[in-house]
């Protein structure tokens, strides 16, 4: 039998370690098979090096139009997103599907496939900082906060080393099996997550918190960003003295109560700057600052410039990724 093509379209700035979490599962599966069944075909819009967001480029194999006949394609997609110059990556992945050909979308590849009309309709999941920006922009994407989906012939997942959940489940598929799915896991010393597992991104999980006056607390502080709750409130809540609070939030966290909050509406704040077209207007209403020069003067030390600088670093950044796809 033929070994199964896989073909991963890498983008300037793509990332390198989701590179390799796709790549490094089907090589595994070759050793534990004994047997050539998978291949990998590295692919770039017109060939030869490509830079990763790292700084370490790597040498395609062959351009979009010199590539060989697919069974998937996947795209790596850069960080940051570039609003431009992807036309023909666009046209090529349209002619793929035209031909039956499964397409994955891997950390920001989701998105340039929607930009290509290419998930109306299904099911589809990004990076936690992309999610609201891919939910506002196409509506017809169905997103969810998943590691990955799988969803007819169109393959998503949210990045960083989440490829290695993707690649073992499509790895449980012919000519792959669960048994070869867990055996490649093994090697990786990774454990699979399922397609129901969420993206988990409260500080809770960031600080491994197990405190239950402290998950109670930050749960409510992450739930209440736009009006937040004092932290009288929030002690009330809780069923301890505001005291006995302040005192625990110091010995968890080295930090108050009022500034982790704090934190939690920035960190929050800096993701609808960075990543949506929102007025600092509505970043401020959304994120519980009384007007854009609150949320400024809080943001700025926190982050070392403006929100409206980090914006403007940001789409340099973006119109430098542009210059190496036109």
């Amino acid at each position: 039998m033929r070994p199964l093509v896989f073909g991963f379209v890498v983008v300037p700035h793509f990332s390198l370690i989701a590179l390799s979490a796709c790549v490094d599962p089907l090589r595994l599966a070759n050793q534990v098979l004994d047997r050539a069944a998978y291949q990998s075909v590295l692919l770039s819009v017109e060939g030869g090096l490509v830079h990763s967001s790292d700084g370490i480029a790597v040498m395609s194999q062959h351009s979009l139009a010199q590539a060989p006949v697919l069974d998937v394609v996947f795209v790596i997609g850069p960080n940051p997103i570039p609003k431009r110059g992807l036309r023909p990556l666009a046209l090529w992945l349209k002619k793929q599907a035209a031909q039956g050909v499964p397409l994955a979308g891997i950390d920001t590849g989701a998105y340039l496939m929607a930009q290509a009309g290419l998930l109306d309709g299904y099911r589809s999941t990004i990076h936690w900082e992309d999610h609201e920006a891919l939910a506002e922009q196409f509506p017809k994407v169905i997103v969810t906060q998943h590691f990955f989906e799988v969803d007819r012939d169109r393959y998503t997942c949210s990045g960083g080393v989440a490829p290695l959940d993707l690649m073992t489940y499509l790895l449980t598929q012919p000519p792959g099996n669960r048994q070869l799915a867990n055996e490649v896991a093994n090697l990786l010393i990774a454990e699979r997550r399922s397609l129901t597992d969420v993206q988990t991104v409260s500080i809770i999980h960031q600080y491994r918190v197990t405190h239950a006056v402290a998950i109670e607390v930050l749960r409510l502080m992450e739930a209440n960003v736009a009006e937040p709750l004092t932290i009288a409130e929030l002690a009330q809540f809780a069923g301890v003295s505001l005291r006995s609070l302040q005192r625990l939030f110091k010995q968890q966290f080295e930090r108050s109560a009022e500034r982790l909050y704090l934190d939690i509406r920035l960190a929050q704040a800096r993701i609808l700057v960075q990543r949506s077209d929102k007025s600092v207007r509505e970043i401020a209403l959304r994120t519980g600052f009384a007007s854009p020069s609150h949320l400024t003067a809080r943001y700025t030390p926190r982050y070392g410039a403006s929100p409206q600088k980090d914006r403007e670093k940001r789409s340099q950044g973006l119109a430098s990724t542009e210059r190496f796809l036109s």
